[in-house]
């Protein structure tokens, strides 16, 4: 897993899939509030006057010289759950996030969210 400080330093760069394909750019990452890991990014995708921010995890993902990429094909990122540039991901939002990448969702005990943007 990619470190929180390693992956603040690339904000801005490329995220591409498994084969290479551009998919974005990497614009904020979201943390499991339980560990405080990096869990998710957000990727800006789509035209440049109607862009928004979709999700994926980063789980499997690996950096490298100007780029990160993601355990997950472009197709997948592209139709995941999206946010527009500058909101947040609504916490009644997170499960269909998880779902949409087949990930297990459980609040914290509390009830709390469990995704906080970074």
């Amino acid at each position: 897993m990619i470190g929180m400080a390693d992956i603040r330093e690339w904000r801005g760069q490329a995220v591409v899939d498994e084969k290479d394909h551009r998919i974005g750019t990497l614009e904020s990452v979201y943390v499991e509030t339980a560990s405080d890991q990096p869990f998710f990014a957000t990727v800006t995708v789509g035209l440049p006057t109607r862009h928004r921010l979709a999700f994926v995890p980063l789980d499997g993902a690996v950096v490298g010289p100007g780029y990160v990429r993601v355990a997950f094909p472009k197709s997948l990122v592209k139709q995941s759950p999206s946010i527009g540039p500058d909101d947040v991901l609504p916490a009644e939002d997170e499960p269909a996030v998880f779902a949409h990448y087949e990930l297990a969702y459980e609040t914290g005990a509390g009830g709390e969210r469990r995704l906080a943007r970074r």
